[in-house]
C-alpha cells in the first residue's frame, strides 16, 4: 500500500481561515478519491501559516474494477426510453441483455492507476477550493487565497506529475522564510518531509505550534516572578501567524494600568496580538505582554520587545483618550443618540428598545427577587455605551463600558453590576448572571429581541439565524434554570408584547365576510365567551369582493382555543369563518427546541422533553423537573412494562376511535361475570389518580412517578386475563373506559405517546 503527499505552498494565508482549510481539503480529497474508488487507512490534513498539507497512508497502486448490472426500460416501452438509457450507458441495443421483458446494461471498466486520480482530484480541489476570500495573480485564471508557488505530490517518493494553471507539481518544498536553509529542498516521504521542515524551522501541526507558544510564554513570564492570562482564542489565532514562534516579554508603562483591565488586555489581543500578563496573588494587570515572534532573536528578543512596547503604547494612548473623553459626556447625551440610531426598521430605534426593556425589567424584577426601579434604571442605562467612544473603537466593550461609566457616575453597584453582565450569558460556555437585578435585565433584553423579531416574522430558517435568536433563546432558559425563576413563558411573552413591540405576537383572529355594524356584534361575542381582546388592529384591513378581514389580537397567555371555537363554530352570523395565527405559539414551540438541546447535551432524550410540553406548561423549572422524574422512572422495570401496557392501551383506543368517539363515563365494578383483574385495575386507576394529583399539585414528581408505578402490575394481570373486545357489548363498552381512565391517569404526568418505546 502506498502513501501520498501533497502540499500546497503559497504566501501567507490568514490565521483565521487556516482550520477551515484543513477540514475543506479533508472533505473535498475524501470525496474525490473515494468517488474514484479507492480506499485508505489513514488520511490527515495540516495547515500552517504558508502551507495546506494531506498525507493519506494505505492508498492502493489502482482502482478496483468494476463490474455491475444497470436496470433499464422494460422491451416494450417507447423507444425515447430506450434511447435515453443507451444514451446513459454508452451502449447500443446490440450490447444490452433481455431478461424477462427488461434490458438490462452490462458495464465493465478496468481500474485507473492512482496517480492519475490524485492528479484529476488535485486539479478540481485547487480550482474549486471554497475560501472565504480568493484573489487571481498574474495573468491566470486560477483563484487562490494567496498566490500559490509550488505544489508538492509523491506517491511513495515519486512525484505525481501534472500542472495547475502553469504550476507544475515536483517533490520540493522549503522551509522558514528567514531562518530557514535559504533554498528549496527535496523530500521522499511525509517523515522526511516533517523532519527536514523542523531543521528549517517549521513546525508543521498547529497542535505543535500551540504547544511551543504557551510553554514558551509561560516560561518567559515565571521567569521574571509573572504569569500568563490565558486566552484561548488568541493563542488558537497567533499559532496560525508563526511558523517557528517565540514567545519573548515586553514591558508595558505601568501609567496605562489605570485604564481597565479589559481595555488594556482587548488592545493588546485586537490590535497587537499580544498576551496580557499579571501577578500571581494580585488582581489586574502587570505591566507587561508578551509577543510571539516568528524569529529566534539573536539579541534574546531585545530589540523585538522594545519596538512592540513603542507600538502598544499609542494603541493604548488611544484608548486612554477614549476613555478621558467619554467620562466628559455621560449617560444622558449617548442615550439621547440612541433614538437617531435604528435598532431594525420595523422595531424601531434603539432609543424605543430601552423603554421597552426598562418596562420589562420592572415586571420581571418581582419574580427574580429583584428591585423594580433599579432593574427599571439599569435597563434605561443598559444601551448607552454603545454610544460611547471606547465601544465604537472596542465594540467588544459594550456593556462592560457601560459598568464602568456607571460606577463612576455614582449608580449603585446592582446597577453598574447589571449593565455590565445583561448581554450574559451569549453562548454555551459563558457564565449565567446571578444577581437579581441583573437576571431581571439580562432576561427582559433577551425576550426583547425574541417577541420583537418573532412578531415581525423574522425567524431563524434552517442553519441561518442572522439575529442570534437560537443564543436569545438559550440564554432566557439559562438564566430561568440556573437561578430557579418560577416564570411561566406565556406570560413573559405577553408582557414583552405589551412593554410596546412594532407588530404582533398574540393570537390573531381573522374573521371573513363582516358586514358594515358586525364589528360590534364580534366585539360582544368574544366578550360573552370570556375572550376580550387586546385590541384590534385595525377596523378593517381590506375589502375584496365584498369579504371584510377584520383582525383581532389576543394576549397569547389568556388565549383559550377551546373557547374561541365554541364561541364562533356555530355561530349563525360567522358560520366558522376564522383564522387563527398563533405566533406565540411558534415562540413557545421554539422555546421547546432550544430546551430539548440544551438537555439533550446534559443527557436527557428528547422525547421525553416532547411528552412534558405537550402538556401545555411553560413553567420551565417545573417542565425539567418533571423530566429528569419521568426519566428515572422509565429507566425501571416499572416504568418500561408501564409504557409498553400504555403503548398497548393506546393502539387499541385509536383503533376504536377510528370506528366512532370512545365511550364516556364512569367504570363500573361488581358487574356480573366481572373479571377481578378488571376491578382490580379500576380501583388502582382511581387510587392512582388521587394520588398523581396530589403529588403534581405539591410539584413532587418523584411521588407521582411512585403512584404511576402503582399501575403496573394492575395493568399487566389485566392485559393478561382480559379480552378487550369482548362480544358483550357492555363489557367491551366498560373496558374501553377503563383503558381511557389508565392513559388519562397517565397522560397527567406526561404525554406517554409522545415516548418512543
Amino acid at each position: 500500500m502506498s502513501q501520498l503527499l501533497l502540499e500546497i505552498f503559497s504566501e501567507e494565508i490568514p490565521a483565521r481561515m487556516q482550520q477551515g482549510a484543513a477540514r475543506n481539503l479533508e472533505r473535498m480529497a475524501s470525496d474525490r478519491l473515494k468517488a474514484a474508488g479507492l480506499t485508505w487507512d489513514a488520511l490527515t490534513t495540516y495547515a500552517g501559516p504558508r502551507r495546506l498539507t494531506l498525507v493519506i497512508d494505505g492508498l492502493p497502486a489502482a482502482t478496483p474494477d468494476r463490474n455491475e448490472e444497470l436496470k433499464g426500460p422494460k422491451t416494450s416501452a417507447p423507444a425515447q426510453a430506450l434511447e435515453g438509457f443507451l444514451r446513459k450507458t454508452g451502449l447500443t441495443q446490440d450490447q444490452l441483455v433481455e431478461r424477462d421483458g427488461v434490458w438490462f446494461a452490462q458495464i465493465s471498466s478496468k481500474g485507473r492507476a492512482t496517480t492519475e486520480v490524485v492528479a484529476e482530484s488535485v486539479d478540481d480541489i485547487i480550482r474549486h477550493f471554497p475560501w472565504p476570500k480568493s484573489m487571481r495573480w498574474g495573468t491566470g485564471t486560477l483563484r487562490w487565497v494567496r498566490p500559490i508557488k509550488r505544489i508538492l505530490a509523491l506517491l511513495d517518493g515519486a512525484v505525481i506529475p501534472f500542472e495547475v494553471d502553469g504550476i507544475p507539481s515536483g517533490d520540493v518544498t522549503e522551509g522558514h522564510r528567514f531562518m530557514g536553509a535559504g533554498q528549496p529542498f527535496a523530500v521522499k516521504d511525509f517523515a522526511d518531509y516533517r523532519t527536514k521542515l523542523e531543521r528549517n524551522f517549521v513546525l508543521l501541526d498547529a497542535a505543535d505550534r500551540k504547544l511551543r507558544i504557551l510553554e514558551g510564554a509561560r516560561a518567559v513570564c515565571a521567569a521574571q516572578g509573572l504569569a500568563l492570562v490565558d486566552d484561548d482564542g488568541l493563542l488558537d489565532e497567533v499559532s496560525g501567524l508563526a511558523e517557528w514562534p517565540t514567545p519573548i516579554l515586553g514591558d508595558m508603562d505601568p501609567q496605562f494600568l489605570a485604564l481597565p483591565p479589559e481595555v488594556v488586555q482587548l488592545s493588546m489581543k485586537v490590535h497587537q496580538k499580544y498576551f496580557a500578563v499579571r501577578e500571581p496573588g494580585k488582581e489586574g494587570l502587570a505591566p507587561h505582554f508578551v509577543v510571539v515572534a516568528n524569529v529566534e532573536a539573536t539579541d534574546g528578543g531585545a530589540a523585538l520587545a522594545a519596538g512592540n512596547a513603542k507600538v502598544l503604547s499609542a494603541r493604548l494612548s488611544d484608548a486612554e483618550f477614549f476613555w478621558t473623553e467619554d467620562q466628559k459626556v455621560g449617560f444622558d447625551a449617548w442615550n439621547a443618540r440612541l433614538k437617531d440610531v435604528t435598532f431594525h426598521a420595523k422595531l424601531g430605534t434603539l432609543a424605543e428598545r430601552v423603554d421597552r426593556i426598562a418596562a420589562l425589567a420592572r415586571e420581571i424584577a418581582p419574580l427574580v427577587g429583584a428591585d423594580p426601579a433599579q432593574a427599571e434604571q439599569a435597563a434605561r442605562l443598559s444601551k448607552a455605551d454603545l454610544a460611547s467612544g471606547m465601544v465604537g473603537e472596542f465594540p467588544e466593550l459594550q456593556g462592560i463600558m457601560g459598568g464602568y461609566y456607571a460606577r463612576l457616575a455614582g449608580q449603585p453597584d446592582a446597577v453598574a453590576d447589571a449593565i455590565r453582565d445583561h448581554y450574559k450569558p451569549q453562548g454555551p460556555g459563558d457564565t449565567v448572571p446571578a444577581a437579581p437585578v441583573t437576571v431581571a435585565v439580562a432576561m427582559a433584553e433577551k425576550l426583547d429581541t425574541l417577541v420583537g423579531f418573532f412578531a415581525i416574522d423574522e425567524k431563524p430558517t434552517g442553519s441561518k439565524d442572522p439575529y442570534a435568536l437560537r443564543r436569545a433563546a438559550l440564554g432566557v432558559i439559562r438564566l430561568i434554570l440556573d437561578n430557579d425563576v418560577r416564570i411561566g413563558l406565556r406570560s413573559a411573552i405577553d408582557a414583552a408584547v405589551g412593554a410596546g413591540i412594532s407588530g404582533e405576537l398574540g393570537v390573531i383572529v381573522k374573521l371573513a365576510s363582516l358586514e358594515e355594524g358586525q364589528h360590534a356584534e364580534a366585539h360582544e361575542l368574544l366578550k360573552l365567551h370570556g375572550l376580550p381582546h387586546m385590541r384590534a388592529i385595525s377596523s378593517a384591513v381590506g375589502v375584496t369582493s365584498q369579504v371584510q378581514i377584520w383582525p383581532i389580537a389576543f394576549p397569547f397567555a389568556s388565549f383559550n382555543r377551546r373557547a374561541f371555537e365554541l364561541a364562533f363554530r356555530d355561530n349563525k352570523i360567522f358560520g366558522g369563518q376564522y383564522d387563527l395565527i398563533d405566533k406565540g405559539a411558534d415562540l413557545l414551540a421554539f422555546f421547546a427546541d432550544r430546551l430539548t438541546v440544551l438537555l439533550r447535551d446534559k443527557g436527557q432524550r428528547h422525547d421525553l422533553v416532547a411528552a412534558v410540553f405537550a402538556l401545555g406548561d411553560d413553567d420551565l423549572v417545573r417542565i425539567v423537573r418533571r423530566v429528569e422524574a419521568l426519566a428515572a422512572f422509565l429507566a425501571t422495570d416499572d416504568g418500561a412494562n408501564l409504557l409498553a401496557g400504555y403503548k398497548r392501551a393506546a393502539q387499541l383506543l385509536k383503533a376504536e376511535e377510528k370506528k366512532g368517539s370512545l365511550p364516556e363515563g364512569a367504570v363500573a365494578t361488581g358487574l356480573p361475570n366481572q373479571p377481578a383483574e378488571e376491578t382490580a385495575l379500576a380501583f388502582a386507576a382511581a387510587a392512582a389518580a388521587s394520588a398523581v394529583d396530589a403529588a403534581l399539585e405539591a410539584e413532587d414528581f418523584a411521588a407521582a412517578m411512585t403512584a404511576l408505578a402503582a399501575l403496573r402490575g394492575p395493568v399487566d394481570a389485566f392485559f393478561t386475563a382480559v379480552m378487550v373486545n369482548s362480544d358483550v357489548a357492555e363489557e367491551r363498552e366498560n373496558r374501553l373506559k377503563l383503558l381511557v381512565q389508565v392513559r388519562g391517569v397517565m397522560n397527567r404526568v406526561a404525554d406517554f405517546g409522545q415516548i418512543a418505546g
